[in-house]
């Protein structure tokens, strides 16, 4: 499967965006899709999670700021970041989980969001 993230950019601290990640198959194959983060020296991050029949998980500093979503109809999961700071700058990834039979774990390209404080 191959995915294609979006919507990364330059943003003032307390400011928002959002990023999508179209899925070039059926999200009905996928268990769990995500996005993780990765800034400059450090290693790459969980940011939030969801599962297949829908449900969520976030990392503590995503927890209450940031929501993430799937449109089965678009095979696309999206995240929506609110009240962004400057220490959540970094490559964000789209990830897919499949499990059991024909199993894979596929990475999107990755997208640059920037938060100036």
């Amino acid at each position: 499967v191959q995915l294609q993230a979006s919507g990364g950019g330059l943003v003032q601290a307390g400011g928002s965006l959002r990023l999508s990640c179209v899925v070039s198959g059926s999200l009905d194959n996928i268990n769990i899709m995500g996005w993780y983060r990765q800034s400059a020296g450090k290693q790459r991050e969980m940011v939030a999670l969801i599962s297949n029949v829908g449900s969520t998980y976030y990392s503590d500093s995503a927890k209450g700021r940031f929501t993430i979503s799937k449109d089965n109809a678009k095979n696309m999961v999206n995240l929506q970041m609110n009240r962004l700071k400057p220490e959540d700058t970094a490559v964000y990834y789209c990830n897919a989980q499949r499990f059991g039979t024909q199993s894979f774990n596929s990475w999107g390209q990755g997208t640059q969001v920037t938060v100036s404080s």
